[in-house]
């Protein structure tokens, strides 16, 4: 009795796990059969659609593009536009007019040194003058015993060499004074100018008043930004496209709305450093208003125009990393249907049937672009499949199919 009721319910078991795996067995291949599904690149709109979203048509066009090569650099300013302020003598720093942004003109004193060693200077002069003067009255002297045979002709020669070494000395002098910027007939003074060497801003100012200078101790630097040059660096593919007076439209990296202009006078021979770039040289052009040296900036450097195939530029859309068009095909998007849809399935057979059917629409296919050059708002493209000839693309409004093929997944619910 025992044995026939175990049987039983090991009967009954296996019949209960034989019918669940009986209803699970249809959903998870449904699932599957939907995961095999690839998405579609189609996407259909009504009329309705388009007026709505102001779609516009058009097809690829052959344009004249100005073509270019992109580059990354830097501005500087060559080092005949850069200046150390150096005292041209050792002293102490009595005053100091200048700070970081004045812009100074050449030869405008911008500090004054204090060192007693100048007056010295000055008192060897004075004392080589009156040396000189006795000199001169010596020679006339020995000028007129030797006429009159009263004194040997070698005392003449000695006060002449004497005299000549005494000129040869204040010359040396003078021209030291000179240098300093103090007169030489002037009242005693201790004190030294320092000038301006060039034009320019203050970029830095290393001393202050009461600091010990010397010619090799820098007070301030000036840089004159009215010559500021453009350091490029391209690759070795595009160097055979490049030469002098090139035009180079440029932008700052960090403030791209405002283009500058620029021209190459010249090329480097060798690659800059380790890297496979070699160095362009230019010199920017017209105004210069915002720019100093040391900013980094994005250049653009034009090689000619060439007839390329071209779209607007609105027409191109991005979508994951990647460029698209949308073309106009006759093939329909796929139409995906619901538990809900299929419930009123012989409903919209007989609305059909009664003239209530909605209108065709319009099917755009996706197509995957390569985008090249840019100019007067028009994009060169390289489809990645071929374009029929004369196909109609979207030009405008490519964004708003885009946006409802993303939202719907590729299908028309």
């Amino acid at each position: 009795m025992i044995d026939m009721k175990t049987h039983l319910f090991v009967i009954l078991i296996a019949g209960f796990f034989a019918s669940c795996g009986g209803k699970q067995a249809e959903p998870a291949k449904e699932a599957e059969e939907h995961h095999d599904e690839a998405p579609s690149n189609v996407v259909s709109l009504t009329e309705a659609q388009m007026k709505t979203a102001a779609i516009q048509l058009g097809a690829i066009e052959m344009k004249n593009l100005t073509t270019s090569i992109s580059a990354n650099g830097m501005l500087t300013v060559p080092n005949q536009n850069k200046a150390f302020v150096t005292a041209l003598y050792s002293g102490v720093v009595r005053t100091l007019t200048i700070q970081p942004g004045n812009y100074v003109r050449k030869g405008q004193t911008i500090a004054t040194i204090v060192n007693p060693e100048i007056v010295q200077l000055q008192q060897s002069l004075i004392t080589v003058n009156a040396e000189i003067s006795m000199s001169e009255i010596e020679e006339r002297r020995q000028q007129e015993l030797v006429e009159g045979q009263a004194a040997p002709l070698k005392n003449l020669q000695l006060v002449r060499t004497r005299l000549k070494t005494l000129r040869a000395e204040r010359a040396g002098v003078q021209k030291q004074l000179a240098t300093l910027g103090v007169s030489a007939g002037g009242a005693l003074t201790s004190t030294l100018r320092v000038e301006a060497p060039i034009s320019g801003t203050v970029s830095t100012v290393q001393a202050q008043i009461g600091s010990n200078v010397d010619a090799s101790t820098p007070i301030a630097e000036i840089v004159n930004n009215s010559q500021l040059h453009l350091d490029l660096f391209v690759y070795e593919k595009d160097l055979p496209r490049l030469h002098d007076n090139q035009v180079i439209h440029f932008t700052l990296t960090n403030n791209p709305g405002k283009e500058y202009d620029a021209k190459i006078y010249s090329i480097g021979t060798a690659f800059a450093s380790a890297s496979k770039t070699i160095p362009v040289h230019a010199v920017v052009s017209g105004d210069k208003a915002g720019l100093i040296e040391g900013m980094n900036i994005t250049a653009l450097i034009s090689i000619g125009t060439a007839v390329l195939p071209s779209v607007p530029s609105d027409a191109i859309v991005t979508h994951g990393g990647l460029d698209y068009i949308f073309v106009k095909t006759a093939a329909a998007a796929p139409v995906e249907h619901h538990e809900g849809e299929k419930a009123h399935a012989g409903e919209e057979e007989h609305k059909e049937e009664e003239g209530h059917a909605e209108a065709p629409g319009v099917s755009f296919e996706r197509v995957q672009v390569i985008k090249g050059a840019s100019d007067v708002g028009y994009t060169e493209i390289k489809p990645v499949k071929a374009i029929p000839p004369g196909a109609q693309i979207i030009t405008k409004g490519a964004f708003f199919v885009l946006a409802k093929m993303t939202n719907t997944g590729g299908h028309e619910h």
